[in-house]
């Protein structure tokens, strides 16, 4: 197995920067590997990823998700063979450590990552520098989505509780 992990330090709110990241159709506005990416489902998207003339397009399940602080996810592609994990700590009020965590199967990576190591390290570590220029430069989320999912499960909504309302009292 091969691990590659990147943090990047954020200066917004945790929760501006979980929030953007959540919205993962944004990813082609800030990481050049990004080509594309389709939320079919709360738990399920598909990507399109590329580096110069080559394209690798996989879908991928989200297993957990925890506002503010998670999302883990995985491929459904057997020939990519990874998951990967990004956490979100708040450092200060308005600073997050944001954490990439990508696993490989060591015999899932040839061609391009056997042939150039570090690759997928140096790719990892600037696209989060786009991320962090991204949300900076914003300084807010483009939006937000704030389930829950468990073990590949959206969790339904905790009930609101009802909003009160003030009688109104007919004068007479």
């Amino acid at each position: 197995m091969i691990t590659v992990e990147e943090t990047v330090d954020v200066a917004v709110p945790v929760s501006t920067a979980y929030n953007q990241w959540t919205q993962f159709k944004s990813f082609p506005r800030f990481m050049t590997a990004v080509k594309s990416v389709e939320q079919i489902r709360p738990n399920l998207t598909h990507w399109v990823i590329g580096l110069g003339p080559l394209r690798y397009a996989y879908d991928a399940e989200i297993v957990q998700q925890v506002p503010d602080s998670l999302v883990v996810w995985r491929s459904l592609d057997r020939r990519s063979g990874h998951h990967g994990e990004v956490s979100f700590r708040a450092t200060a009020a308005d600073r997050t450590a944001v954490v990439v965590r990508m696993h490989f199967g060591e015999r899932r990576v040839t061609g391009l990552l056997a042939r150039a190591p570090g690759l997928t390290e140096r790719v990892l570590r600037a696209e989060l520098g786009h991320f962090k220029e991204f949300i900076e430069g914003l300084g807010q989320e483009v939006g937000a989505w704030r389930g829950v999912i468990r073990d590949g499960h959206v969790q339904p909504q905790e009930a609101r509780p009802p909003r009160s309302r003030v009688p109104h009292w007919p004068v007479g």
